[in-house]
This record gives C-alpha cells, sequence and structure tokens, in this order.
C-alpha cells in the first residue's frame, strides 16, 4: 500500500508525521505501508516569518525528520492528479517527468498570493508570500541605499490592510531607518479597500492595532485599492498618486493551482471541499488539507482558515485519517476550536487574541514575547528523532494552545 502526500508546507510535514505515527502505533512495517511525500525540497519554508530580514534563514530541513519516520521523500514537482488511475505525474528533480501510483492521497500544496488583473502588479510589485518573494524584497530594500533621496525611494506602500499586509508594513520603520539612515524621511502607507484597517480580525483588536500604526508613523488609505502599478509608484481607485519605489502586494490568498486538478467542489478561495475527516465527498480515496481544504472547526459555522496554526493540525488530521483508512482502523474527525491569533506590530509591540471573537489576552511587550517564541520554537519541525517526530504529530495534540 501507498499513501502519497503533495507539499511539504506545516500540513503536508504534519501528514508525514502523523500517517507515521499511526503506522508506529499499529505495528505496521514502512514495506506494508509506504508513506511518500513529493515536493521540490525537502525543507520547511517558515512560511509566516517572510516579512522578517533575512528571509533566506528562515528554512528548517527535512530530509533527516523524514529519514528518521521511515517517510520517502519524492523530489519532483506534481502537474496532474488521475483521480480515476489513482496517479500523479509530475516533473522530477533531473528534469524527466515521472509519475507515482497512490492507495490514498493527501493534497497539501497550500496556497498562493492572489494577483489579480491590475496593470504593473507582475512588473512592479514586492511580496513576502513565497522565499523568492522574500528574499527579493529583502535585497530590493537595501539597493535603495545606492539611491539619491527622494519620495519614490523613501516611501514604502502595502496594499492589503489585513494580517500580512499590517505585520509587513509594522516592520518597515525600523527596517528602513536602518537601510537608509535616522535622517531619512521614509513613509509607509497601507491601503485597504475595507473601511476599516484589518477587517478579518474584528472589533477588539482593531483599537491596539490602530494605536499601533499612530505610534509607528504608519499612513493608512481606507476604502480605496490599486489602480494601477509604475515604475514610479502607485495609483489608487480614488485617483491618487503615491511616488514609491517599493510597493508590497498583500491582499488576498488562494490555494495553489493543483486543487483544480480534482475532479471536486471548491470554494471561492479554490480550496477543496471536505468532509469532517477531511476526505473529498466525491473522491474517496483523496483527502486535502492546510490552505488546498475549506474543513469545519466545530460545529458553529467556523472554518480553517489559510493560517499555520490551523494547517499543522489539519495535516496531523488529514495523515492519520489517511492512513487509518488503508489500515483498517478508526478515523479521528478533525475538530479545533481553540483559535489564537498572534499579530506583530514591529516596535509596537504585539497582540495576542483567543477565540473567534479575538478577545485579547496580551498586548505590548508581553505579546512580543509570546509572539517571537511562537515564531522560533513552536512551528519549527521536531528534531529528527524518531521516537520525538512521531510524539510531536497526535493530530489530538497538535498545536493545542
Amino acid at each position: 500500500m501507498r499513501l502519497v502526500i503533495i507539499g511539504v508546507g506545516f500540513a503536508g510535514m504534519y501528514a508525514a508525521l502523523s500517517a507515521a505515527r499511526l503506522r508506529d502505533l499499529q505495528g505496521v512495517s514502512p514495506t506494508e505501508l509506504e508513506i511518500a511525500l513529493v515536493a521540490p525540497e525537502p525543507t520547511l519554508v517558515v512560511r509566516p516569518r517572510l516579512y522578517e530580514p533575512k528571509p533566506e534563514t528562515l528554512t528548517a530541513p527535512l530530509q533527516g525528520v523524514f529519514k528518521a519516520i521511515d517517510v520517502v521523500y519524492v523530489q519532483g514537482n506534481i502537474e496532474t492528479v488521475d483521480t480515476a488511475s489513482r496517479v500523479v505525474e509530475g516533473v522530477t528533480a533531473n528534469g524527466m517527468r515521472g509519475s507515482l501510483s497512490y492507495d490514498r492521497l493527501v493534497i497539501a500544496t497550500g496556497s498562493r498570493l492572489f494577483h489579480p488583473d491590475i496593470p504593473g502588479l507582475g512588473e512592479h510589485a514586492f511580496s513576502v508570500d513565497q522565499l523568492d518573494d522574500a528574499i527579493a524584497l529583502y535585497r530590493h530594500l537595501h539597493s535603495l541605499a545606492d539611491r539619491p533621496a527622494s519620495k519614490a525611494r523613501d516611501t514604502v506602500v502595502v496594499a492589503g490592510g489585513g494580517f500580512t499586509g499590517i505585520e509587513a508594513a509594522t516592520e518597515m520603520p525600523a527596517r528602513l531607518r536602518a537601510i537608509l539612515g535616522e535622517n531619512a524621511k521614509t513613509r509607509v502607507i497601507i491601503v485597504e479597500r475595507s473601511d476599516v484597517i484589518a477587517p478579518d480580525m474584528g472589533p477588539r483588536p482593531r483599537p491596539i492595532i490602530e494605536e499601533a500604526l499612530h505610534e509607528l508613523g504608519i499612513e493608512v488609505r481606507l476604502g480605496a485599492g490599486v489602480a494601477a502599478l509604475h515604475e514610479s509608484g502607485v495609483t489608487l481607485s480614488d485617483g491618487e498618486h503615491i511616488e514609491s519605489a517599493t510597493v508590497i502586494w498583500a491582499a488576498g490568498m488562494r490555494a495553489a493551482p493543483l486543487t483544480t486538478q480534482i475532479p471536486a467542489e471548491r470554494d471561492n478561495f479554490g480550496r477543496l471541499l471536505v468532509d469532517r475527516n477531511l476526505r473529498l465527498p466525491s473522491q474517496p480515496s483523496v483527502f486535502a488539507t492546510g490552505d488546498a481544504a475549506r474543513a469545519a472547526c466545530d460545529d458553529l459555522g467556523n472554518y480553517a482558515l489559510m493560517s499555520c496554526q490551523h494547517a499543522t493540525r489539519m495535516g496531523a488530521f488529514a495523515g492519520h485519517n489517511a492512513a487509518a483508512d488503508l489500515l483498517g482502523v478508526p478515523t479521528k474527525p478533525y475538530h479545533q476550536k481553540t483559535y489564537v491569533t498572534c499579530l506583530d506590530l514591529g516596535e509596537a509591540g504585539a497582540i495576542f487574541t483567543r477565540g473567534w471573537d479575538r478577545k485579547v489576552e496580551l498586548v505590548g511587550a508581553e505579546a512580543k514575547k509570546t509572539k517571537q517564541e511562537i515564531n522560533t520554537v513552536w512551528i519549527y519541525p521536531p528534531p529528527a528523532d524518531r521516537a520525538a517526530a512521531l510524539a510531536s504529530a497526535d493530530p489530538e495534540r497538535v498545536t493545542d494552545l
């Protein structure tokens, strides 16, 4: 039997760990149940940290972990899924086409930044979406020091006032001072189509976020979107033109395109609709998890968000259930009633909330300490030790905050 997992983000990593854990608990050998994970590199990109400096350091190797738990790593990029034949096809590391059959499949391909058809967006915008994007932005920011002072050089525009946009924007004042000097007349501007900042965060944290933006001198343009990007800056939907050499696009996510290969229902974000076991109702041999799946967290109408907090736990349940289905043991319905948010606010600290109603528990330096612990400890892979790695993947305990 073979279980194939596509993707090596938080969801894919924990799917592999959890499947291997159940296989071990059931006393099944790796030759009886092969667990294969396919991804371009055996590396976890710590994506929630890509707004930080030195993004090239924000990765963690996984080859040792996979070896310790007897997961077969297959280097390649899957392009086609044939659910009728139970075969995935793609390009291998040496550029050759290859295929892999499966008995159960876990789609853990994550998400990508949404790029609408806005003139100049592809040519002139930066982002912190993928590792290469964050590295390009980091190098660009440091190259600004070689330019003469100007409004364009000294201004950063962040398109999107949600979680990612706020973290990217609040990081900028300190970074710009370090690069351009304390006397540079820097500006950071957030552009948000909604009439409020952080529209998805709800009303409870918003006054604290607004106070932090004011403290950092970050300007906000509400009720306006980006109409066009140019080499000289950005034009907003209300006609305002802002001179800027640095426009950071942070306006929405979509599931990775591979989900379109699956003949199944998807939501407006491209996520596959799954049942409580994270299985596709129309494709019994296929499970989806993380940002690739629209999954109910509880019976109250709350659904998993595109976040590493949900992806890790969903991955653990998906891997467990796919393996359980093959081994003939009971599955575990996914549930995630506890939900916390920790938003970095740069030099203004951070804010930590709990629950879907975002009750504020920590602010400022205390919340910042928690954010740093999350970013540097909690979200990193387990050690390449079999016992420790398998113990970390109990679906009922992953991200139990």
